[in-house]
């Protein structure tokens, strides 16, 4: 058998979960991190970290906290690291920069862990400085998304991409009415 390569997995949940609600899919965390870190590709997980935007504790924002709280209890129970950062109002909507903290841990866990590989979940172009000052440390990173999700700054700053379609494909359909369509390779907003 080759080498075994050790895996950090890092993943921008509410991105993620976006990227799945496009396409009418239920989001399965253990299909993606099976996915990433397959030990029969000679990959060892060293973690998979969530990272989690909670909404404020106010009255509107209710019910979108306790359905982020029941994942949260589900992630951790399921063995994921989750990583969680209280939202702050902004007019009607919230926000939680939850992102800058990814980013920290990233570079924390990335210097004290040495993984072979980081794996950024997440589509996002913000998170395109972080790979490249992560492949500055000698690291490989690799950017999961979906296609039509993936920011270009983030595309051309990863070692490699690697796309999350296949695995987009076998998650369940969301149970409402939106049609479920195959995701393929076509791109949504056509």
């Amino acid at each position: 058998m080759g080498t075994t390569r050790r895996v950090l997995i890092l993943a921008d949940g509410d991105n993620t979960f976006l990227a799945a609600q496009r396409f009418n899919r239920r989001l399965d965390w253990q299909k993606i991190r099976d996915y990433l870190a397959d030990p029969q590709e000679g990959r060892e997980l060293i973690e998979m970290v969530i990272y989690i935007g909670l909404p404020p504790a106010r009255e509107r924002f209710e019910e979108q906290r306790k359905t982020k709280e029941k994942f949260i209890y589900w992630a951790k129970s399921n063995g994921f690291l989750v990583v969680h950062k209280e939202g702050k109002t902004k007019g009607d909507e919230y926000e939680t920069n939850i992102d800058i903290v990814m980013a920290m841990d990233a570079i924390e866990f990335a210097l004290d862990v040495r993984p072979d590989i980081v794996v950024l979940v997440t589509g996002d172009s913000d998170f395109a400085y972080l790979a490249e000052k992560l492949r500055r440390r000698g690291m490989r990173v690799e950017v999961a998304s979906v296609e039509q999700s993936l920011g270009n700054d983030l595309k051309v700053a990863a070692s490699s991409i690697v796309d999350l379609i296949g695995v987009f494909d076998s998650f369940e359909q969301k149970k409402n009415q939106q049609n479920f369509h195959r995701i393929g390779h076509t791109n949504i907003f056509d």
